[in-house]
């Protein structure tokens, strides 16, 4: 049985349900995918990108339909759909204007007589394992470089994004790629694997769990194949000093709670402190308090929208509860609603032990975790004492002070002063176990491509 579908998280109620791929339509996406690469590798950059370029205005021409269709799909407001519909929009445009100079061709000096040219040549289908937290920018940031560069692309999309998932194959096809250039497929765990084994598929880009990117990780080693692995994070934003501490607090909170906690890279552990400490737990307290359960095709003002599924809900209920069970303090929200829907109300978490198994996990789901320190140094030892390592952020007065904190950040994205910068030609990623390799801008478009020596002897 098919496990894809639109749920609405706000009710628990299945509105649509879908079949799940055959193992003979795996076969006819696989040929599919080979035949369009050896078509579309040969259309000029300038071509494909015209076509990528329409794809951005359709994006734009559909953008309250798409909304919708997240809103209804994973919880997310309108308001933050529609937010996430134009960052989509932003990114797969800036690869059609700008993607074909990314990708020129460039001459490096040589010792030996004559020239050296490298180029970034397209390899051919990619397979792209996406999650449901942002469902039209992991696509994106995913498909836009690489259809620029002359890949094909097969889409296997979190089970709750169905809808939306057919959607944006649909106006692919519409704007001009061509049938089997960018394919969604509602595959299995094994199916999965078989497609990451076929020799017809060149790459796999996963966005997920821990957990998710050790198999994908694996099966692709097996296998040869290039992978770009985004894994989470448990993201520090270390707070030093502030002559404004109510907003240095409500640009945290905000950060957190948006996408109701659900993001890779959101502020996971607030390391603040110890002279503006109180101020700033007071501050997120009351931005916590009084908030209420609403619905997220309509959110008012003092309202918070459901978290994706009632499964996620309850997980992010339990790890609070452990985590006060371990020595912590829930200042404010993390009440569960009753019923099917999928409402945890913000919370602010303090005290979380760093000896317990509460310090080492990451919450997905809207929790301000706070932390007093007395240092910089203290305040770095906490930050880097982590398994994960995405992004973070360091926030004081002076600015020197600050860059030197984030310069010893051990993670793949840094920010003085603000919590996470992000555009198209920003590449993004982590190291340790959050995962390898980077998606978007200059670093991001040659994950999947073949940098080919050219050398022409004289």
């Amino acid at each position: 049985m098919s496990k894809y579908r639109v749920q609405n998280p706000a009710t628990g109620e299945i509105v649509e349900t879908f079949e799940a791929a055959t193992d003979a339509e795996i076969e006819q996406k696989l040929a599919a995918a080979e035949s369009a690469y050896r078509e579309w590798r040969e259309r000029s950059v300038q071509e494909r990108a015209a076509v990528v370029k329409r794809v951005a205005e359709l994006f734009d021409e559909r953008r309250d339909e798409l909304a919708r269709l997240i809103a209804v799909e994973m919880g997310k407001s309108i308001a933050e759909s529609l937010d996430e519909v134009e960052f989509a929009r932003s990114i797969i445009e800036y690869y059609a204007v700008h993607g074909p100079s990314l990708i020129t061709d460039h001459e490096i000096p040589s010792t030996i007589a004559g020239k050296a040219i490298i180029e970034q040549l397209p390899v051919g289908a990619l397979l792209g394992v996406m999650p449901w937290n942002f469902p039209y920018y992991q696509v994106a940031r995913f498909a836009a470089p690489n259809l620029v560069l002359g890949n094909t692309i097969i889409l296997k999309h979190a089970d709750i994004c169905a809808r939306s998932a057919l959607t944006i194959q649909e106006i692919m096809e519409e704007a001009g790629v061509p049938v089997g250039g960018y394919q969604n497929v509602f595959a299995s765990h094994d199916q999965i694997a078989t497609m990451i084994a076929d020799p017809r598929v060149q790459g796999v880009s996963l966005t997920g769990s821990e957990r998710a990117g050790a198999i994908i990780g694996e099966q692709a080693g097996r296998h040869l194949k290039k992978c770009v692995l985004e894994l989470g994070g448990i993201d520090p934003m270390v707070v030093l000093d502030s002559d404004d501490v109510a907003a240095v607090a409500k640009a945290a909170w905000d950060f957190r709670v948006y996408n109701v906690g659900q993001v890779c890279n959101s502020n996971k552990r607030l390391i603040v402190m110890d002279e503006i400490y109180d101020e700033f737990v007071a501050e997120l307290t009351k931005l916590a308090e009084g908030l209420v359960p609403g619905d997220q095709l309509d959110l008012g003002e003092g309202q918070f929208a459901p978290m994706s599924s009632r499964a996620a809900a309850e997980t992010v209920h339990a790890q609070v509860q452990q985590a006060v069970a371990a020595g912590a303090t829930l200042v404010a929200g993390g009440v569960l609603s009753d019923g099917p829907g999928a409402y945890y109300s913000p919370a602010v978490l303090t005290g979380v032990p760093r000896d317990s198994a509460s310090y080492r996990e990451e919450i997905f789901g809207p929790v301000a975790t706070v932390y007093r320190v007395h240092s910089d140094q203290e305040a770095l030892e906490l930050a880097n004492d982590c398994d994960l390592g995405l992004g973070g952020s360091v926030f004081s007065t002076d600015e020197a002070r600050a860059a030197r904190v984030a310069s010893r950040l051990e993670v793949g994205m840094t920010h003085v002063n603000t919590i996470a910068a992000e555009a198209a030609e920003l590449p993004f990623g982590g190291v340790k176990r959050s995962g390898f390799g980077r998606e978007m801008g200059p670093v991001g478009i040659g994950e999947f491509a073949n940098r080919r020596l050219s050398f022409v002897a004289k």
